[in-house]
């Protein structure tokens, strides 16, 4: 699973607010693999992205040095920075671990790089 992936997913357990956004990552496998750089990519998708939330997935991964805590305001022309975003974003892979939603305590597990999402009926929300 991506970074990029971890920042739109949700826990959708019945009763979880909208703190159920982030969803902390528990990795046990992780890889890194090199994908060509496509800043205009990486400025695209920056707009769309919950920076909080990227920041803190980064930071349990042990990337947070990487990435400021605040977005600056001329992101887009600095190179070094865009090129730090596609290395969290696109580069990174949770292979195998656990996604834990902060108000339930939910686990989803990541399987493959693939976060299963599914609940029992008991959890869903209508």
């Amino acid at each position: 699973m991506k970074l990029l992936t971890h920042n739109l997913l949700s826990s959708h357990v019945l009763g979880v607010g909208p703190q159920g956004f982030l969803l902390r990552i528990q990795a046990t496998e992780i890889c890194v693999s090199p994908m060509d750089f496509n800043p205009n990519f990486v400025r695209r998708m920056i707009p769309k992205m919950e920076w909080t939330a990227l920041v803190e997935a980064a930071e349990s991964r042990g990337h947070l040095s990487e990435l400021p805590r605040q977005l600056e305001e001329s992101y887009e022309k600095d190179e070094d920075f865009l090129r730090k975003v596609h290395h969290i974003l696109l580069e990174v892979e949770v292979v195998e671990g656990t996604l834990q939603c902060p108000e339930s305590g939910r686990l989803f597990p990541i399987s493959r790089g693939i976060p299963n999402m599914l609940l029992s009926d008991e959890e869903a929300t209508s």
